[in-house]
């Protein structure tokens, strides 16, 4: 089993990190909340008072932080780079613009450190029973090696290429997530407004060419799934204002590359429509009150 310095436990974060003790790994944690710390501690984790201390003396370092100028702060300015020891293998989690994550990995490579982006996808379901995906960029010798620490908190683990591809494997597949959850919604309302009663709606578009997983486990319509964040007050599997984020992201990344995503933008500015009403902290399949504000 592994030592493992966890910063960033969060509500993605905490529960990651409590499946790596229950997987037999050896934890020391840090987050500016000493509540959320603590509520790991509780699992067997060793709470720590600064990011330095987190990342001494152990075999791997997992991050899982807010946004890319965390990251870069963490590990530049905060001192990961400077305290982990020789050998210590980098996982960063958190899902962030590829230019961070690039150059996040040119420095742990110039500081003689072995990294990988890998950022998530499955939301605090699925970092609770562990069966997150986890799309990695970096050296392929770098993913084999830190596979098994992976496989504790997911089910999924993909080497999807070089430094900074899993940051675009997750954007991609976030702005697809996003597009499908706002046509969803789109489709339920169109049908009901027509008369057709919602749990007939999901029974045909979940067995046919119109089934996705935004359906078929995070329905818009509360009512068809009764475990699903609408049928329980849009409480969030993965919040709106993270979806946002992510969107947004995707767009800089279009930028970027000189490629349009035309369908991409359009759901950009739904969620931030969203967002200004005031419903950020709901779940992303909410989307569907700015198509139907009675929903």
């Amino acid at each position: 089993m592994a030592s493992v310095g966890f910063i960033g436990v969060g509500n993605m974060g905490s529960l990651m990190a409590r499946n790596l003790i229950r997987a037999g790994h050896s934890l020391k944690i840090y987050d500016l909340s000493e509540e959320a710390a603590n509520f790991v501690a509780q699992s067997g984790a060793k709470a720590v008072k600064s990011v330095k201390e987190a990342a001494t003396d152990v075999d791997f370092v997992v991050t899982m932080l807010p946004v890319g100028a965390n990251v870069r702060a963490v590990f530049i300015d905060a001192g990961v780079l400077e305290a982990a020891k020789p050998g210590a293998v980098l996982i960063d989690s958190s899902t962030i613009d590829v230019e961070t994550a690039c150059a996040v990995h040119a420095a742990a490579k110039a500081a003689g450190y072995e990294m990988l982006d890998a950022p998530v996808s499955g939301g605090v379901t699925g970092a609770d029973a562990a069966t997150l995906t986890f799309m990695c960029g970096g050296d392929k010798a770098v993913f084999e090696k830190a596979k098994p620490l992976l496989q504790g908190m997911g089910k999924n683990i993909v080497h999807c290429g070089a430094p900074g591809y899993g940051q675009v494997t997750k954007i991609c597949n976030n702005m697809v997530a996003a597009i499908n959850t706002l046509a969803i919604c789109e489709a339920f309302v169109m049908g009901e407004k027509l008369g057709v009663d919602r749990n007939v709606l999901f029974d045909v578009l979940s067995t046919s060419t119109a089934s996705s997983v935004m359906l078929t486990k995070s329905c818009p319509m509360p009512g068809p799934i009764p475990s699903s964040p609408s049928s329980n007050g849009f409480k969030p599997g993965f919040a709106a204002k993270l979806m946002m984020k992510d969107l947004r992201l995707s767009q800089a990344a279009a930028q970027s590359a000189g490629t349009p995503t035309p369908l991409g933008a359009v759901a950009t500015a739904a969620f931030a429509m969203h967002m200004a009403n005031g419903f950020g902290d709901l779940d992303t399949s909410s989307i569907v009150k700015l198509i139907n504000p009675d929903i």
